[in-house]
């Protein structure tokens, strides 16, 4: 089994470690680094994914919200282009569920925490009419990779900030517990398939 997880930038970069897999030793892990926004999220993904082929791609990394605790770790399978939603009365498509497809394959069935994750090319810093539990900048659009190839696709979202509350400079501060609390989640995942 190939798993290639994905990240936007290095701060919140973190290996992880995923107990229960069947047969570790035949499961490799790759990372890749996306950079922040949709189209690089999107064209570094696609690039990775027809060259390495994975079963699986996992997107970690932080998220502002409005209405969960900074801390809280949601594990998405339902994504919203917030820039998309604008043009919704033009016919656009801006809602992705990755959950089909997840349960054909029976990959991370039992993760719990479900929530919903907003995508724009705009980090936010002030309260808007925003659809979702967490906002960021990439998810989205690797949902949407991960479709159009086929590949099972999930993220999990470390909430590091309350949106309008100093987004930015809380963002900062919450990097290095953005990693433990995603290391931390993996290692209690109980794998990929139970």
């Amino acid at each position: 089994m190939k798993i290639l997880v994905t990240y936007a930038v290095q701060g919140e970069f973190t290996e992880l470690k995923f107990p229960g897999l069947i047969g570790e030793d035949e499961v490799q892990i790759g990372y890749l680094r996306t950079g922040m926004g949709k189209v690089k999220s999107a064209f570094y993904l696609s690039e990775a994914i027809n060259h390495g082929q994975p079963d699986l791609v996992i997107n970690i990394g932080t998220a502002g919200a409005i209405h969960h605790q900074v801390g809280t770790v949601l594990v998405c399978r339902h994504f919203i282009d917030r820039d998309m939603q604008k043009l919704v009365e033009l016919g656009m498509e801006y809602e992705i569920d990755s959950a089909d497809l997840l349960a054909q394959k029976g990959y991370c069935l039992h993760w719990q925490n479900e929530g919903t994750c907003n995508t724009g090319d705009s980090f936010l810093t002030e309260l808007s009419d925003v659809k979702g539990d967490v906002v960021d900048m990439e998810a989205y659009a690797q949902a949407m990779v991960c479709r159009a190839k086929n590949v099972p696709f999930i993220s999990v979202k470390y909430v590091t900030d309350i949106i309008g509350q100093n987004s930015v400079k809380h963002w900062e501060d919450k990097l290095a517990d953005a990693r433990k609390g995603l290391g931390e989640f993996f290692e209690k995942s109980g794998g990929v398939i139970k």
